[in-house]
């Protein structure tokens, strides 16, 4: 079953693989996104330059498009970095970060998912819902509003990209063309810090990059990023007295959730639409 399995024997599973990541990320949260990497048991390299990008991506076994700072070399480099990937079979998370906020946001989220093939799109419930064509309402690269119908939603935009989707909020979505789950973990303090979507996304490349199962890869790194975030809450990694100290708080606890005791898959992971 794609629910059976263990964060622990996930994250053993990446400690052994060590994946080479490559990241074409924005500018404000490069450096989380590379701990994340690292700490989840992953090896990041940030290459973002067209002349060099395709030869990284070819030698890597996992790659993260992240659009929060949009720029003609950085769509370029993306474009460049996807299709290496799709070429030599790596596992491709597209973040669209912002689609929805403005037309240029629009087309360059457009061409990732249609001149290329990801293996996942994550995005917020409003980028998730601007992706799929319906009315979202995107301040920024912030998800506003009310989003009754976002399983649905993910499900809709599965089909079209044949894609995994994992739409980020209160309750996060995991959507296939098949099914969509609902996964109950994290903490609302992972929304006062800037740049835990963009982590969630490379988290999610990097438990793809080394489970063979991207529907359980997505499922389990959603899970295990949500309690990383409830374990820094829960002070499992030292006391905090705000954002920015929860922060730290968060980084250790990603690199040091195999050493807590926390539920798996129990109670947290549950089928909400079976097509």
């Amino acid at each position: 079953m794609t629910t059976d399995f263990t964060i622990t024997d996930c994250l053993g599973t990446i400690r052994d693989e060590q994946p080479l990541i490559n990241c074409v990320t924005n500018a404000v949260t490069v450096n989380d996104v590379a701990n994340v990497t690292l700490h989840w048991g992953g090896l990041p390299v940030m290459s973002d330059d067209a002349r060099e990008v395709d030869d990284m991506v070819a030698g890597a076994q996992g790659c993260l498009l992240n659009m929060g700072t949009v720029s003609e070399a950085g769509e370029e480099a993306m474009l460049t970095a996807g299709r290496a990937a799709n070429e030599h079979g790596v596992p491709l998370v597209v973040d669209p970060v912002g689609v929805g906020a403005t037309p240029t946001r629009d087309r360059v989220a457009e061409a990732l998912v249609s001149d290329l093939d990801p293996t996942v799109v994550k995005g917020n419930y409003g980028e998730i819902t601007a992706l799929a064509g319906d009315n979202a309402e995107v301040r920024g690269v912030e998800s506003v509003g009310e989003y009754a119908d976002v399983a649905e939603t993910a499900m809709a935009l599965a089909r079209d990209t044949a894609a995994v989707v994992v739409a980020s909020g209160e309750t996060d979505v995991v959507a296939t063309k098949e099914a969509a789950y609902e996964v109950t973990a994290g903490d609302a303090m992972l929304g006062q810090v800037v740049g835990t979507g963009c982590m969630l996304g490379v988290t999610l490349a990097t438990f793809a990059a080394a489970l063979d199962d991207v529907e359980r890869a997505a499922l389990a790194g959603t899970l295990a990023f949500g309690v990383a975030g409830e374990a820094a809450a829960a002070g499992a990694f030292g006391d905090y007295e705000g954002p920015a100290s929860y922060r730290v708080a968060f980084l250790d606890a990603v690199a040091g959730l195999d050493g807590v005791d926390h539920p798996d898959t129990d109670g947290r992971i549950e089928r909400v639409i079976e097509a």
